[in-house]
């Protein structure tokens, strides 16, 4: 039994969705209670290397049966980090939260989000749709038995560019294969979409990562109860400073 505060309520409309998928099997809901299927296997947050692998084919198999069917998805509710609704949503979340940066950095969020139209446009060139992201994918929202694996935990899923998905799941698994699963990534999606250009799309796309998490914790911020707000005041701060450094890297080439 599973019970999620509201604004995850989506995720059991997604697992719906997913059914026959490798992802928990959905029993039965009421509002934001879902009783779910026993899923086999261990939690695989210190996955080696070949199941890294395993998760991210896993992953661009799921999203690429979405591409093409976001419309599908919008009744549920989800988070959407299209191009549109994304631009206004950081640039609102960076106005609330313009006093606790610099000048430098200020400036430097200013140049992101008056880019952002341009960035995205160059980022659809890359030939990768929007599609189904399933927003906190990493090794820990994996289980598996040896013979299987599921994925876990679609309470952060949204729409948007299936390479959001990308930095966190890097982020976690170990650093010595890190480009070998980029590659993999990449390899991937060129399966998936003969003229995608994963690796273009996913630099393009690294400050606009970085600026999704922030707002997430904001979301977070805006719903949880008062107890809780202390563990997250400063996650959001935390991203867009990792959003602003993301964005230096990038000038400085």
């Amino acid at each position: 039994l599973k019970v999620v505060p509201p604004f995850f309520s989506h995720e059991a409309d997604v697992l719906g969705a997913l059914a026959g998928a490798p992802v928990p099997q959905l029993l039965g809901r009421d509002g934001c209670r879902m009783l779910l299927a026993h899923v086999d296997g261990a939690d695989l947050s210190d996955a080696d290397l070949s199941h890294c692998l395993k998760m991210i084919d896993l992953l661009v198999g799921v999203q690429s049966r979405w591409l093409g069917r976001v419309d599908e998805l919008l009744p549920f509710g989800l988070p959407d980090w299209r191009a549109p609704a994304m631009t206004a949503a950081i640039a609102a979340l960076v106005e609330g939260r313009a006093g606790e940066f610099s000048s430098d950095q200020r400036a430097t969020l200013a140049g992101f989000i008056n880019g952002l139209p341009a960035r995205f446009a160059a980022i659809a060139d890359c030939g990768i749709p929007d599609a189904l992201v399933h927003g906190d994918f990493h090794p820990g929202n994996f289980r598996g038995d040896g013979l299987s694996l599921t994925l876990i935990d679609w309470g952060d899923s949204g729409i948007g560019h299936p390479l959001l998905d990308q930095p966190a799941f890097l982020d976690r698994m170990p650093k010595t294969g890190v480009e070998q699963a980029r590659c993999h990534w990449a390899a991937a999606w060129r399966r998936a979409v003969a003229q995608g250009d994963a690796d273009r799309a996913a630099a393009l796309l690294a400050p606009i990562a970085g600026a999704r998490q922030a707002l997430i914790y904001q979301r977070f911020l805006d719903n949880i109860e008062d107890a809780e707000r202390p563990y997250h005041r400063a996650d959001v701060g935390a991203w867009l400073l990792r959003t602003i450094e993301t964005l230096r890297i990038e000038e400085r080439g």
